[in-house]
């Protein structure tokens, strides 16, 4: 039960104690260090929350505000929020805010004698970020009138001793200054200063002096800071065409969604292998490069974001070896509209710890980092990113950052939000703002109309789709065997585009190519004549050139003339003249050709090296079954299971039911502690337990019961039994909120809890 009266509370145990299941909740969801394990009662919980290490990480997501304010706590010992507010160089308005979230992080709690930080907090801040480098008032402190007349009776060379000490961190080795002095003896600055108590020994450190906080607030007008800690630094700005800011931004996205697509579309049928380290090959992402032509760095971006959007997986193919394939929800992310598309990929890259821009540098040991190399993450990146888009969203439309001196400024900014993490951030910071801009969240430097959804947590698609070009359904075919795409494909479209012709250029209008190859490359996944004439008639608003209906019947026309099989292998054709043809050709020396009938030649050379051996030669060869029959195959397309890894909702839920859980524990192990009686109660034989079970059942009363779990820890339970059979207590287990069953043999005490 609390102990809280009109002065404030008994410990920081009494005051979560009388906290709401809700603020109760934000607590541990704001620290979530402190449910892992589940405390068992309060005091735990609030001893847990004084641990240096959980200290840190709460003290990791202050402002410089708020660590400002948690500073003057520590510096002015236990006071009033008055107080804080006199010593704090910043609009009272902010200062009360910031102490109220203090104590919702439970990093400050209302003793009797006022507001004090918890213990451990003066160790945990140190000298970082929002420290002031301050001791703690002691109990003999000096008022602050005195204070000020010591500090008027000093000599210019102690004053300015004492000024140098206060300015660099306010410690200073005493050297042979001595420690026990009146002032009137005092033979050298520091002396004097020692002797007027304005430098005291520093406890537990032999020959160090430091600045006591009354003493440091003084010198700083009364503050603990000389500037103002609640104003947030500005961006250094210019202005833009907020219509030309989103256009960029949208080219961006639209080509974001296209490379993907090419890319992975690419890698289903030619795998790039896993490294033993588990990354992609350096010849691979060159190979990335070329075929989306892009830089470097480009290209790694967009393969790390397949990977983090769940598109792009491990798996053995048909040999064991481990290869980079897309996962089945590429079949269903192909299915969406671009714009959905492009969010599901941008909100895999916020919440993604994966470091793209190290990508080809090099680490400590002078190994090359390969893309999607599992040690090439942050756990700040995440955080980096929100940070500084959430910076940009600041920025009214039309404004963007400027050009030189902006990115300076902008993480002047987000360390203002987060100065205490990381060492990294200048990088993290100027990373983020390149691959916004690569990813099409932002562009020429500020952050587009439709992104600004994604950092509030809105949907950016309708946004991005009504900036984004409306896909067609057609092409342009001309006589020089070229087809124009007057604009985006519809998806469709441009996969079966692609198996018929080469894509020669991009851009606004995609231009394609057909030849004898490509034409080949549909014969070859089962494409008739008929049905290549019928899908170019279909496709093309202008009439099929003559040229172009010409190379696709020769192209038939000698396609499957020549049929292999497997011997080792086979090739078999009416035409005699095509079997002589490729028997003597120069090139052909080395397959092992023989011929057994007019119409039949042999080989040594296995079928899989045969077939594009000479289709080398210009020949167009089909596969011959064994009894007979054409067989029409193209490489398989490989496909890997999604990782099981649960969106954000199904995430947030989880951990939502996760912190109700906690509450419901702590809350009942403390009734369980406030219950126990004084003495310790008297344990019982299993008949015993069983007679003061079926007492409780039948009475309906709560029992607080003492239990040995399998591992021979003993625990207090309170719980509401509901029956007994076969030596197993069926109970309402109050700390698990759930039903469980218990040993009967294992209840070592069972005692009445009384009612509420």
């Amino acid at each position: 039960m609390s102990t809280r009266d009109d002065t404030g509370h008994r410990s920081l145990a009494d005051q979560l104690r009388s906290w709401s299941d809700d603020r109760l909740a934000g607590l541990l969801t704001a620290r979530p260090d402190l449910t892992t394990p589940a405390p068992h009662d309060f005091g735990q919980l609030a001893s847990r929350a004084t641990v240096r290490a959980s200290l840190a990480r709460a003290l990791d997501t202050l402002t410089r505000l708020e660590l400002s304010v948690l500073d003057a706590l520590v510096v002015a010992g236990q006071t009033t929020p008055a107080d804080v507010r006199s010593i704090i160089h910043a609009r009272p308005a902010a200062v009360d805010a910031t102490l109220a979230r203090l104590l919702d992080l439970a990093l400050v709690w209302e003793s009797r004698g006022g507001l004090r930080a918890v213990s451990g907090t003066a160790d945990a801040l140190g000298t970082g970020p929002g420290a002031s480098g301050l001791r703690p008032r002691s109990p003999e402190a000096l008022a602050p009138a005195e204070v000020t007349r010591r500090l008027a009776e000093l000599s210019p060379a102690a004053r300015a001793l004492l000024d140098h000490v206060a300015e660099h961190g306010g410690e200073a080795t005493s050297g042979s200054a001595r420690l026990t002095v009146l002032p009137a003896d005092a033979a050298t600055p520091a002396e004097e200063l020692v002797s007027r108590r304005l430098l005291v020994p520093k406890p537990g450190s032999p020959g160090v002096v430091q600045l006591p906080g009354e003493v440091g607030i003084a010198l700083r007008g009364g503050h603990t800071t000389r500037e103002p800690v609640d104003e947030v630094p500005p961006l250094a700005t210019a202005e833009r065409s907020a219509d030309l800011v989103d256009k960029v931004a949208a080219g961006a996205a639209f080509e974001l969604v296209r490379r993907v697509e090419l890319l992975l579309d690419h890698w289903g049928s030619h795998p790039p292998g896993v490294l033993r380290s588990g990354g992609l090959a350096v010849r691979d992402l060159k190979a990335v490069t070329t075929l989306l032509a892009v830089d470097q760095p480009t290209a790694a971006l967009v393969v790390e974001t397949c990977a983090a959007a769940g598109l792009l997986s491990a798996r053995a193919d048909v040999t064991g070896d481990q290869v980079w394939v897309p996962t089945d929800a590429f079949d269903t992310w192909l299915d969406e509209p671009p714009a959905a598309r492009w969010v599901t990929l941008v909100r895999a890259w916020l919440a993604s710890s994966r470091l793209p821009a190290l990508v080809g540098t090099r680490d400590e040991t002078g190994k090359t980092r390969n893309a999607l190399a599992p040690e090439l993450a942050s756990y700040s990146m995440p955080e980096s990113r929100a940070g500084t888009l959430a910076a940009l969203a600041t920025m009214p439309a039309g404004v963007v950052l400027a050009a030189t001196t902006g990115l300076p400024s902008l993480v002047e900014q987000v360390a203002w939000h987060r100065p205490r993490r990381p060492r990294s951030r200048t990088q993290q910071v100027a990373w983020t703002l390149t691959e916004s801009a690569a990813l099409g969240v932002s562009g020429l430097d500020g952050l587009a109309s439709y992104a600004r959804a994604l950092v509030d947590g809105g949907d950016p698609e309708p946004g991005l789709a009504a900036l984004l070009p409306q896909p067609v359904d057609h092409v342009l075919i001309q006589a020089d065997l070229t087809a124009v795409a007057p604009g985006p494909l519809e998806s469709a479209l441009a996969r079966q585009l692609q198996l018929v012709a080469d894509v020669e250029s991009r851009g606004g209008a995609t231009t394609y190519r057909f030849t004898p190859a490509s034409v080949r490359r549909a014969l070859d996944v089962g494409w008739t004549a008929v049905e290549l004439h019928d899908f170019l008639a279909t496709v093309s608003r202008t009439p099929v050139p003559q040229p172009l209906t010409y190379l696709v019947d020769d192209t038939v026309r000698t396609f499957g003339s020549v049929r292999v099989g497997a011997a080792e292998s086979f090739l078999r054709a009416d035409d005699e003249a095509a079997l002589s043809e490729l028997l003597h050709h120069p090139k052909a020396r080395g397959l092992g050709l023989r011929r057994i009938a007019p119409t039949v030649i042999v080989s040594s050379t296995p079928v899989d090296v045969l077939l594009p051996r000479l289709r080398e030669l210009g020949a167009a060869p089909v596969l011959e079954a064994a009894d007979g029959t054409v067989q029409v195959t193209r490489p398989d397309v490989l496909r890997a299971r999604v990782p099981r890894e649960r969106g954000a909702s199904a995430k947030s839920v989880r951990e939502s039911a996760r912190v109700a859980a906690v509450v419901a524990a702590v809350r009942s192990g403390d009734r369980a502690t406030s219950t126990r009686p004084l003495a310790p109660a008297t344990p019982l034989t299993p008949s015993g337990a069983l007679a003061a079970l079926r007492e409780a059942i039948e009475v309906g009363a709560t029992v607080l019961i003492g239990y040995v779990d399998n591992q021979g820890v003993s625990s207090d339970r309170v719980v509401d039994p509901i029956s007994i059979e076969g030596g197993s207590l069926t109970a309402h287990d109050h700390r698990a909120d759930d039903v469980r069953a218990f040993a009967v043999h294992r209840i070592t005490t069972v005692q009445q809890v009384p009612p509420g």
